[in-house]
């Protein structure tokens, strides 16, 4: 993790912040330099704070149920900024049952809350060596 720069962000109305802070502490304790951006960020923030900071990748939590909804206006802005390369994490309430159109919608990998913080951390760090290499 090293040297990545990750955007952890936390769209929509959701104000539940604390795992976002907890997986945002353990990236930057593996190495990364992470940018919060704070509650209650809406979408093309979120596309364009990751553009001007020229991060690795960005890490969205979703307690609300509108992942769906926002995964997908964030992806639309990224693309729309010519910023699809942009690996998205997604952890948070995410139902088994959504995952598989969430990956193909583009969401790199889906971290949910029954998962351990140190697999959350080298899955993470495994996906971006794997896209280094791609």
């Amino acid at each position: 993790m090293k040297g990545k720069r990750i955007l952890i962000a936390k769209p929509g109305l959701d104000g539940h912040d604390i795992g976002a802070k907890v997986v945002a502490l353990a990236l930057r304790d593996a190495g990364a330099e992470v940018i919060y951006t704070g509650l209650r960020k809406a979408p093309d923030y979120i596309a364009r704070v990751a553009v001007e900071e020229d991060v690795d990748a960005i890490g969205l939590s979703i307690l609300s149920g509108s992942h769906r909804e926002l995964v997908t206006e964030i992806l639309s802005h990224l693309a729309a900024l010519e910023a699809s390369d942009i690996p998205v994490f997604l952890g948070g309430t995410i139902s088994r049952e959504d995952h598989d159109d969430l990956r193909r919608a583009g969401v790199r990998d889906i971290f949910t809350s029954d998962m351990n913080l140190t697999d959350v951390v080298v899955r993470f760090a495994a996906q971006l060596a794997a896209e280094r290499r791609d």
